[in-house]
């Protein structure tokens, strides 16, 4: 049989198209068609619409539409469009990435508030067009939101920040890196409102200063990430501060810090003992003396990024004792793999 550009055949695809009294529309509830059709993407669901008016019904149901990602249909995606993924989803959408998503403005966002108002997850990592309205919308129709990316976004100043700390009380996650006309002030604001903060990343936000380090560690008692990569301001006061009042602190990324000294390391094995992710590449004033008091009192360490540490050369700890996971045995009978169990799942 002759077959199309998707693989389907002819004779298949019109027995579909020509009516919706197919075997698998007659011996198959409409509940359970619905159901499997949950668990198809972006991509086969919209093959799925073309394939009769029965399926179409089926396959454009909003609860088929509960996470959607753009992110590889970046280039194409216009304004527009999620204006009407917005209207068919309604509140049945709790996930959506428009990463990297440039045609995509605040007018548009703005009609998917108003529309999604049961989301949990949005990316608008790269969506340059967006600018502080956006959050105002966010704030005003969408009081569930828990985790926010909105990196690279430069556009945002402290506006955004204190929208989202009177309408988003639920926020977890954000992601405000590269947004560098954000100051303390705006920290200020949002841990006011958004106690539960668990994972902060401000990677890039050159303009904060260790007094937005002491909002965040007054008012952030779960956080578990926080990010501070180039935040070239940043001191040992803002950090230790971060260290007495986050005690949960499990990933921290200093990176480029070039202020801090032995002062963080000391307060991180006193305070912080749930630490598994340390990075501080180009901190050049941390020493041996500093890390042997880190690996003394963090257990659970499993990663340190010390690139360009040129003080640090622990000579006598025992790093892999500290930090390196258990080696996995040799694999038993056959030759050994070539990936890894990750590289295979994935």
């Amino acid at each position: 049989m002759r077959r199309d550009v998707n693989g389907v055949t002819k004779s298949r695809f019109e027995m579909f198209s020509n009516s919706d009294e197919a075997v698998i529309n007659k011996k198959l509830p409409k509940e359970l068609l619905l159901r499997i059709f949950s668990f198809l993407d972006v991509v086969t669901l919209c093959r799925c619409a073309q394939v009769s008016r029965a399926w179409n019904v089926l396959a454009l149901d909003g609860s088929n539409w509960q996470r959607i990602d753009l992110f590889d249909f970046q280039r194409d995606i216009e304004g527009r469009v999620v204006e009407n993924i917005s209207k068919r989803c309604g509140g049945f959408l709790r996930k959506l990435s428009l990463r990297g998503c440039l045609g995509v403005g605040d007018n548009a966002l703005r009609t998917f508030a108003q529309n999604c108002r049961n989301i949990e997850v949005l990316n608008l990592n790269g969506c340059t067009k967006t600018t502080d309205a956006t959050c105002t919308s966010l704030s005003k129709f969408c009081s569930k939101l828990r985790h926010l990316d909105l990196a690279s976004c430069t556009s945002i100043t402290n506006m955004s920040l204190k929208a989202l700390s009177e309408g988003c009380p639920l926020l977890e996650q954000l992601n405000i890196s590269w947004c560098d006309q954000v100051t303390k002030d705006g920290i200020q604001a949002l841990v006011r409102g958004c106690g539960g903060l668990k994972a902060l990343f401000l990677k890039g936000c050159t303009q904060l200063e260790d007094e937005a380090l002491k909002y965040i560690g007054a008012h952030c008692p779960e956080l578990v990430t926080l990010n501070l990569q180039t935040c070239l301001q940043i001191t040992d006061e803002g950090l230790i501060t971060i260290c007495r009042g986050c005690h949960k602190l499990q990933s921290l990324c200093a990176s480029g810090c070039s202020n801090i000294t032995d002062a963080i390391l000391n307060a991180l094995g006193q305070n912080c003992p749930r630490l598994r992710i340390l990075e501080v590449a180009r901190c050049s004033q941390l020493t041996d003396v500093g890390f042997t008091t880190l690996a003394r009192n963090c257990h659970e360490l499993e990663k340190m990024d010390l690139e360009e540490c040129v003080q640090t050369h622990l000579p006598n700890i025992k790093v892999h004792a500290y930090f390196a996971p258990v080696t996995p045995p040799p694999s038993v009978g056959g030759s050994r793999q070539r990936f890894c169990r990750c590289c295979i799942i994935l």
